[in-house]
């Protein structure tokens, strides 16, 4: 079924579950998704009565790359017609005001920088020069006045003014950021950036250019079960690449409750 605009696969993706198809496929990139993934959410019971296949067609795909769908789609098509379907850690932010609800997430989220670049990515650019459109925007929300925000893990509260989490390893394409990162340990892998600079996105464009450029600097590396985020000014938060909100916001995990399709023995 094609999309006809936006949150039209996740309104599909709750008709399917409904009318009892077990098997649902996400044929985009990570916002098609996410969007299919809450549509599954949205139906009674769907994350039991449904699992989730994914053929990529996106501009990034991470979570394809991350569970080892081939890009071609040939060989994707191939590969999951002869399915293994495993169970993964499912994700969640809630948010609050006049945003209020749960949204699921499957690879990533992020609030601050991250999320207002992804606020000002430009959807033609996009398609152009693929992942790199994010760069440009993140060189566009650098220049923007740089507002902080405190995330509390398990009585911590920390300052930031970027936190990046994973479900997975991947963040913008293939880039290791979230090395500990197992999507079956009920665990969330958080990094937190105290501050925001030119050096720091600086590092990130290289590991864009190639994962094995990508260099640790000072932020703070966390699993954790759950945190909360509060901010006194507008902070944006990203869910798989998409904006998702503003916080506050509380994001948890429960394991192991996503079926999934995969090639890969996670």
């Amino acid at each position: 079924m094609r999309t006809t605009g936006p949150n039209a696969a996740r309104a599909l993706a709750c008709e399917a579950v409904e009318n009892g198809y077990e098997t649902i496929f996400a044929a985009g990139g990570d916002g098609t998704v996410n969007e299919v993934l809450n549509g599954i959410g949205d139906a009674p019971q769907g994350f039991e009565r449904s699992r989730l296949g994914v053929l990529p067609f996106g501009t990034v795909n991470v979570f394809a790359r991350e569970i080892g769908v081939p890009m071609r789609l040939d060989r994707a098509l191939r590969l999951l017609t002869e399915h293994r379907e495993i169970t993964i850690d499912l994700p969640s932010m809630k948010f609050q005001g006049e945003m209020a609800g749960e949204r699921f997430f499957i690879q990533m989220a992020g609030a601050g920088l991250d999320a207002r670049a992804v606020e000002l990515a430009d959807w033609n650019l996009k398609k152009r020069i693929g992942q790199f459109a994010y760069v440009v925007s993140g060189l566009k929300a650098l220049c923007e006045p740089r507002r902080s925000f405190q995330i509390t893990i398990e009585s911590q509260c920390l300052t930031a003014q970027l936190v990046l989490v994973g479900n997975g390893r991947f963040y913008g394409g293939r880039i290791p950021l979230f090395s500990k990162a197992n999507p079956q340990d009920g665990l969330l892998d958080v990094c937190v950036f105290r501050k925001i600079n030119w050096f720091v996105l600086s590092r990130y464009v290289l590991g864009f250019l190639h994962p094995k450029l990508l260099s640790r600097g000072s932020e703070s590396y966390i699993q954790t079960r759950g945190f909360t985020l509060a901010s006194e000014s507008r902070t944006p938060v990203e869910l798989d690449g998409e904006y998702a909100g503003c916080i506050p916001a509380e994001c948890c995990v429960q394991p192991k409750a996503l079926r999934i399709l995969t090639p890969l023995n996670l």
